[in-house]
């Protein structure tokens, strides 16, 4: 065991993280220079393209060093905020963490709120400073922004860069020098912590595990703590690039197991694994059920493919477990699904991958969070709905979530970074200088402003040097209306919200406008009215087409032509009555972008 190394990477989007894990990788001869591509950790085409790691890996490298072999046990993690989770469960089976930081770009808000994660589980850091090849690369100011983080001395910081591999020999003599090895008795009762997990569709759910205390053998009879489920151990081995079967794996060894488990609901992050015969005495803790933040309705285009998109949607859940989702009906779209995401970037990569990989052509409704409706009887109802809001004369009040939120930027960008925030009722926490021209920002702010367009301003009024990272911190009380769309006297419910008192006038008068410009023009006049309860607040008309019916007059008595001018407006009042308005798909989509 004194020869074990686990480890994680935490880095910022885009600073690196996936390449130098590849230098790693052909640098201990882990994969052969016929395998290697590059990104090879990250094997969904939507990771590459974006450059971001959604899933988060772990593999098993051997290296030498002074004679002596070593077991290195590299856990990715993913970067995104959304996945934070997941993130925590990488970190706590680890023993120490690459911090990697742009040479270029320097510290950024993940990075930080990674690290906070890191030292909480009192792991060892090793910072890098990664693209020293960059002609843009700041090394000197970079390393004071990590001294004064995390208070390291400068000679500590590895200088490197993944892309023309300087540096790594370095990395991998830190790994092995600095990160302490797992300790844990072999012999004790089995304890392990689940930390990811993946679906084969020929064995089923794969579980990757990492032991504390005890020995998995292939065939034991395992107990899952959390979920309470049995199971027999088909298979259990280590993480190479492939899989590699083993008789057993050991206190301090990252592995995977095989138990024929069918439902990827069954295998929870962050689960203990321990035996059924001589079960450990407590679970590993921190344990907590994935609870999606942000929900939107997801309809298929055309009606009749409601049942593929189900079909669809199970065989996406068995990848991704974190997605929720339950059936639902809208008079204006149809069958379709109300589903849960852990956050923007997770609905985005749901919508592309059911695209991709389903070739489902589907709509999204406007997202929104769950909020606590409390009635006057003191009950309370979760609300993932705007429709499923009780009416005014019942609500006694509503409960919405908040979160923390840290946003670094220069501090030319401040103002407007400060004005976004409190016009998105935020409130400004703290305020600190990293370097003299970097400052840290914290907002407490609800999390349903964040959701619509917050992300795409922030980095436009910053030109794309705000960082934001964020976390819950529960729910507050707040003074939240239901703002109803309706079209010719009906409720459009795909396009009705759930909004604050003081921004429901401004926001209905801008929807409508938007709505008038993308709705086709009839032969009728339509009125597009917004709505809180019976009261309306904004209207736009969009004005019927007209043939014109007196051209055939030339001179003659007026009569004559407002007697066919009268003919035609009954006529427009009968066909408003049977007519129906059709609403474009990108009608649904304009509340996201209202501000363009």
């Amino acid at each position: 065991m004194k020869n074990i190394r686990n480890f994680s990477i935490i880095a910022h989007i885009d600073h690196g993280k996936s390449t130098l894990a590849d230098r790693l990788l052909q640098m201990t001869h882990t994969i052969t220079a016929r395998d290697f591509k590059d990104q090879i950790l990250d094997n969904m085409d939507l990771e590459r393209e974006r450059g971001i790691t959604i899933k988060s890996h772990a593999i098993q490298m051997d290296h030498e060093y002074n004679g002596e072999k070593y077991v290195l046990n590299l856990i990715d993690t993913p970067g995104h905020v959304d996945f934070s989770y997941e993130v925590s469960r990488s970190i706590k089976s680890c023993e120490g963490a690459l911090l990697i930081v742009d040479a270029s770009q320097g510290i950024e808000a993940q990075t930080i709120s990674n690290l906070y994660l890191a030292l909480e589980h009192d792991l060892v850091i090793i910072p890098v400073l990664n693209k020293m090849d960059l002609p843009g690369a700041m090394p000197d100011e970079v390393s004071e922004q990590i001294v004064d983080l995390i208070g390291c001395d400068p000679d500590e910081i590895i200088r490197a860069s993944g892309k023309t591999g300087e540096g790594v020999d370095d990395i991998l003599h830190a790994i092995i020098e600095r990160i302490p090895a797992p300790t844990g008795n072999p012999e004790a009762p089995l304890k392990a912590i689940i930390f990811d997990s993946v679906y084969n569709p020929f064995r089923g759910v794969v579980a990757y595990f990492r032991v504390y205390e005890g020995r998995l053998r292939q065939g034991d009879h395992v107990y899952f703590m959390h979920t309470g489920k049995q199971y027999h151990a088909d298979e259990v081995g280590i993480l190479k690039i492939t899989q590699q079967k083993k008789p057993s794996i050991s206190a301090g060894d990252v592995g995977y197991i095989i138990s024929g488990i069918k439902d990827a609901r069954e295998v929870k992050v962050g689960d203990t694994i321990t035996h059924v015969a001589r079960p450990t005495q407590e679970a590993v803790r921190g344990f907590e059920n994935v609870k999606p933040m942000v929900f939107a309705g997801i309809y298929p285009v055309d009606t009749d493919e409601f049942e593929e998109l189900r079909a669809a949607m199970e065989k996406l859940q068995l990848n991704d477990a974190s997605l929720t989702y339950e059936p639902e009906s809208s008079a204006a779209l149809g069958f379709g699904f109300r589903c849960g995401f852990l956050g923007m970037l997770h609905m985005e990569i749901v919508q592309e991958r059911l695209e991709r990989e389903f070739e489902m052509t589907v709509i999204t409704t406007v997202p929104n969070v769950s909020y606590h409706a409390y009635n006057n009887d003191g009950e309370s109802k979760i609300v993932n709905n705007p429709s499923e809001m009780p009416g005014p004369n019942e609500l006694d009040h509503i409960e919405e979530p908040f979160i923390k939120a840290q946003i670094i930027t220069k501090s030319e960008y401040i103002g407007p970074v400060m004005s976004l925030c409190l016009e998105k009722r935020g409130v400004v926490k703290n305020q600190v200088y990293l370097t003299t021209d970097r400052v840290e920002l914290t907002f407490e702010m609800p999390l349903a402003e964040i959701v619509f367009d917050f992300y795409d301003r922030l980095k436009t009024i910053s030109r794309g040097y705000a960082s934001f990272d964020y976390y819950p911190i529960g729910y507050h009380p707040s003074t939240l209306v239901k703002l109803d769309i309706l079209l010719n006297g009906d409720h459009v419910d795909a396009l009705s919200a759930l909004i604050h008192r003081d921004n429901a006038y401004e926001f209905g008068k801008r929807i409508c406008s938007k709505l008038r410009e993308l709705i086709p023009r009839q032969q009728f006049d339509i009125a597009i009215q917004a709505g809180i309860g019976a009261k309306i607040i904004a209207r736009e008309t969009v004005k019927a087409l007209r043939k014109d019916v007196t051209a055939k007059c030339y001179g003659g008595d007026i009569t004559r032509k407002r007697k066919l001018l009268e003919k035609q407006k009954k006529g427009k009042r009968r066909m408003r009555q049977v007519g129906n308005v059709e609403v474009p798909q990108q009608a649904f989509m304009a509340v996201l972008k209202l501000n363009d």
